[in-house]
């Protein structure tokens, strides 16, 4: 069973006194229906689940009033066995995209108390998906963003113990040399973590069994399954698009200048053609944006170029398969060519972007460039 950072901000939204509905962002496949049935499970004495994109008739469990005895009402006869005791019961609401009504229920749950309620959602917000609230519980919901797994939840899942990691963090604090055993080991363990990267069924694929084609078809899958999302999803004139411009990403990262450039998508491919089709891969929360800086200072936001960036995949491990056949062998070899620059980069943007970071770079005309720029200690 893999181990998720998010279980331990699961238990401090439950602690927290008065907590509003919890709803969990985060892109497909990246965690969030297991986490929180694993949290529900082990903190309530009891679970009632609801699954909307497995079972839309559950829709209608929101149809009619919205006054939380109704709703109560409704779920009992939908959902057998379920109980419902003052403070013990957690209502679990997945994929609460597929019902906007539910969603606006949060606020009524909220201002009654008497049951928690957390929520997963995939594409939330994003344009062609579902059909939006008729009202969004503005101040009555807490949103978190949940994403694959980080370098730190892969090298727990790997074995790697709470002494050794303290051992990691006290060099760190001390500004000295990593012990060259713990050292040669992480240092397989990164580039282990370039290949397979962070979504959940790739990396316990990887631990059960050492099997990079394994993990390879894992992620084939994962990918093509975010393409049928593009076609399923997307607005109808934005459809081949967006997936053009996902298709785009290895060679975008291929060139040594690695500003993301319309042009390479279709030859006269400009902003107001791809702009928005980008916007929606950003939105789903496969891609991360890196801006270009007019200036390497504080604040960074302030000095963003918004035209001006570089486009990674949001996970390592997918980028990495959606290379040719033989750069996994490559990149254990340390054979990479031109792609080294490319799986670096997108390694630290896969590292900031999941610690929450937003990225920028610096680049001038000379040629000058610092590929990411951040805050660090109040300085930049």
């Amino acid at each position: 069973m893999l181990w998720r950072k998010i279980y331990n901000e699961l238990l401090k939204w439950k602690e927290t006194e008065g907590h509003n509905p919890l709803i969990i962002k985060g892109c497909r496949q990246c965690g969030k229906t297991f986490a929180v049935r694993q949290f529900a499970a082990e903190q309530y004495d009891n679970v009632v689940y609801i699954n909307f994109f497995e079972n839309p008739s559950y829709k209608d469990i929101f149809s009619g009033s919205l006054n939380v005895d109704d709703i109560i009402m409704n779920m009992t006869a939908f959902v057998s066995g379920s109980v419902f005791e003052i403070g013990k019961t957690v209502i679990i609401l997945d994929e609460i995209q597929e019902c906007p009504q539910a969603r606006t229920a949060l606020k009524f749950f909220k201002l009654d108390g008497r049951y928690d309620i957390i929520c997963t959602g995939s594409l939330l917000g994003v344009k062609g998906y579902g059909d939006n609230p008729a009202s969004i519980p503005v101040g009555y919901e807490t949103v978190i963003d949940m994403y694959p797994l980080d370098f730190y939840e892969f090298i727990r899942a790997n074995g790697i113990t709470e002494q050794i990691i303290g051992k990691l963090q006290e060099c760190l604090d001390s500004e000295t040399p990593v012990p060259n055993a713990i050292h040669v080991k992480l240092r397989e363990l990164l580039l282990q973590y370039v290949i397979v990267g962070g979504m959940p069924r790739a990396v316990q694929v990887f631990v059960e069994t050492k099997q990079l084609s394994l993990v390879q078809n894992i992620q084939t899958d994962i990918v093509n399954a975010y393409k049928d999302d593009m076609i399923k999803y997307a607005p109808a004139a934005d459809k081949s698009k967006i997936r053009e411009c996902f298709e785009s990403i290895p060679a975008q990262l291929s060139k040594e200048n690695k500003k993301f450039q319309y042009s390479l998508i279709e030859k006269k491919g400009t902003s107001g053609k791809f702009g928005g089709s980008l916007q929606w891969i950003e939105d789903a929360g496969i891609i991360v944006r890196c801006y270009n800086l007019s200036l390497p200072q504080l604040p960074l936001e302030g000095n963003v170029i918004r035209d001006i960036f570089k486009v990674y995949m949001a996970d390592i491990g997918l980028l990495v398969s959606m290379l040719e056949p033989g750069t996994q062998s490559d990149i254990l070899l340390g054979n990479m060519q031109i792609y080294k620059g490319a799986l670096f980069e997108n390694l630290i943007a896969d590292i900031f972007s999941k610690m929450g970071r937003r990225l920028y770079y610096y680049h001038k005309d000379s040629g000058l460039e610092i590929d990411f720029v951040t805050r660090y200690k109040g300085e930049c």
